[in-house]
């Protein structure tokens, strides 16, 4: 036996040492500045190096170094690495390992202390979680989005799931779709500005159990989406802060298209038909797609109206009867409201007027 295989054997050796005396233990929480458990220890006499590395059957390397710092860091310093690896009982490990089931602690009324309000039957009927059912590889699992080692709380603004950090993370997939969140108003406001009023893509898509914006139950389906934008759209607080002409989400529901999508259309034109989904901009913009140049593309859509010209352009959008601001729309709707009350209290005045005159006619008959 030659020294190399005398070192791997003695590296063999510790580990199945570490793991075994590991096994079927909760390791407790290490006071602050102490070391790793024990078993993290002896795993990191191979993942501490940060040139561990094992070459794919397809070519590309796969990096084994954990960092033990952001280990330490996170909300699961305090477990050891087969607390989580739980498949991995011998050296060298299997080339194939099944994927950290985080439902090993995450469940309701679990006795570990794991934050139990995870959503994992919302995952599993979500698009994320059929795909992955259907054997897509690239839909991602919880780790995907919340991490490996380095897992945080939300709330932390480090974290891969805080507010600020949910479009880069959802945008390592959805790489187009993070570039026009990017610059639209939205994108600019939190990632440039970091306001957190701004929406992430949470906001809309929700984070467990987001679907497909075709199927009603979705956040973003075309019947949802009013109430959706009116999260933040139908404060007046909101509106007036960031300059937005009177109540957007109001004034569609009382619209044509406001009425049609309350009642079910799906045709009618929602919020994102408009104002599109994710490449929100303001009007003034050049690029938004409700910029006056690019209003009659914008309504000319095949399914809204073919053949819109600039005369699209000329009205007014988002208005409110029951605004001065509207201008003489406030004063014609004024005039025909009080028509419409003054006609329904004439025609019971009438009425009443009526029965009173025959009730006297029956009355002096009898007499």
């Amino acid at each position: 036996m030659n020294g190399a295989q005398i070192r791997s054997a003695f590296l063999a050796l510790a580990l199945l040492t570490g793991l075994a005396a590991g096994q079927g233990k909760e390791p407790p929480a290490p006071p602050a500045g102490t070391a790793v458990p024990a078993v993290a220890r002896q795993c990191g006499i191979c993942h501490d190096r940060k040139d561990f590395k094992v070459v794919q059957p397809d070519g590309s390397v796969r990096p084994l170094y954990v960092d033990g710092k952001e280990l330490h860091e996170s909300v699961h310093a305090k477990w050891s690495c087969i607390d989580c690896h739980a498949d991995i009982n011998q050296i060298p490990h299997p080339k194939t390992l099944e994927k950290v089931n985080c439902q090993r602690c995450h469940f309701p009324g679990n006795p570990v202390g794991a934050p139990e309000d995870v959503n994992y039957e919302g995952y599993v009927q979500s698009v994320h979680g059929r795909l992955r059912h259907a054997g897509n590889t690239k839909a991602p699992l919880c780790q995907d989005c919340h991490g490996t080692h380095h897992i945080l709380k939300a709330d932390n603004p480090r974290s891969s799931v805080s507010k600020m950090k949910t479009p880069e993370t959802c945008g390592r997939c959805h790489v187009q779709i993070y570039a026009l969140y990017q610059r639209s108003v939205h994108g600019h406001a939190l990632l440039a500005e970091g306001n957190l009023d701004a929406p992430s893509c949470t906001n809309c898509h929700g984070e467990h159990d987001i679907l497909p914006p075709k199927e009603s139950g979705s956040e973003v389906s075309v019947t949802n989406i009013p109430e959706t934008c009116s999260h933040c759209h139908s404060s007046m607080v909101f509106n007036d802060k960031y300059g937005i002409t009177g109540n957007p989400t109001k004034s569609f529901k009382r619209s044509f298209h406001g009425i049609a999508n309350e009642l079910g259309s799906k045709k009618v034109a929602e919020c994102a038909s408009c104002h599109t989904a994710h490449d929100v901009l303001p009007p003034e913009d050049a690029r938004s797609s409700v910029h006056p140049v690019n209003i009659p593309r914008t309504c000319g859509q095949v399914d809204c109206h073919p053949g819109a010209n600039a005369n699209f352009a000329r009205g007014r959008f988002h208005v409110d009867p029951e605004d001065k601001e509207s201008g003489i729309i406030y004063w014609v709707a004024l005039f025909f409201k009080w028509l419409t009350i003054g006609t329904l209290v004439f025609l019971v005045l009438h009425i009443l007027l009526d029965l009173q005159r025959k009730l006297r006619h029956k009355h002096s008959e009898g007499v």
